[in-house]
């Protein structure tokens, strides 16, 4: 189908697909959004209560939403390499499986990590001396954790790696590809900012746009590299021949 209908029939069946994949992604993780929309709804709100409310949704994240993610991120993986047409609940609930037990150790490290990092920074930014400013050194740790943790996702959906290779690997990224990981958490933060203003983009695109969006980044930025990688070898390559060229050449007498 060409033309304006077809570009119709396009839009819509990436709507559908975006939609299909992010409500997966709500249902498999429903007792962190059911979480989420109580402590938002409720008017008798504390800081006691939210506290509360936000520990109980972090255990909850390794078992639910890490893995619904990781889930996610393996659709979105089909669809950067150009396989649109994949049957979606199926592959989902593949990759849900397949990633299930890694993800949920990972989250459970990346929860840690990031329990440590709130604990430095509201300790260091409660001083009132020099050792405030350390505070900034454990906020701009925590920008590279969560560029981490989404090349966390896409890195357990496209290779077959042990789990702490995963984390540091996540870590290497989201450091060694600095213009990447600015890219991806400045592109997230708009998805977000978007979603928390229309809040109904949360249930049906927030997820799926995020992490189409993410592998795209990475899936480029892997690219790049290894096509950095076959130059070199192939210049390499050259090298070694141009060297045995020199040692075969005839010598005068």
């Amino acid at each position: 189908m060409r033309g304006l209908m077809g570009g119709f029939y396009r839009i819509s069946e990436w709507i559908m697909r975006l939609t299909a994949i992010n409500l997966l992604w709500v249902i498999c993780s429903i007792p962190v959004f059911f979480m989420l929309l109580t402590m938002l709804a409720s008017p008798e709100m504390t800081t006691d209560l939210l506290l509360s409310s936000l520990w109980m949704i972090a255990i909850l994240c390794p078992f639910t939403l890490i893995p619904a993610t990781a889930a996610m991120y393996g659709v979105a993986r089909k669809w950067v390499m150009g396989d649109t047409d994949v049957p979606l609940f199926k592959t989902y609930f593949r990759c849900y499986k397949e990633n299930y037990k890694q993800a949920m150790l990972g989250g459970l490290l990346f929860l840690a990590i990031g329990v440590l990092l709130i604990v430095c920074i509201r300790f260091y930014s409660s001083q009132t001396n020099a050792l405030r400013w350390l505070s900034f050194l454990f906020i701009s740790f925590g920008v590279v954790f969560i560029g981490a943790l989404l090349n966390f996702f896409s890195l357990i959906v496209h290779f077959h790696m042990k789990l702490f290779q995963l984390l540091k690997n996540a870590f290497i990224m989201t450091m060694g590809q600095p213009f990447t990981s600015i890219g991806i958490l400045a592109t997230n933060a708009v998805i977000v900012y978007i979603s928390t203003r229309y809040t109904f983009l949360i249930p049906f695109f927030m997820g799926s746009v995020s992490a189409f969006v993410t592998f795209w980044y990475f899936y480029r930025g892997f690219q790049r590299l290894q096509d950095k990688a076959e130059k070199a070898k192939e210049k390499a390559g050259e090298l070694e021949e141009a060297e045995e060229d020199e040692l075969n050449a005839p010598t005068k007498l």
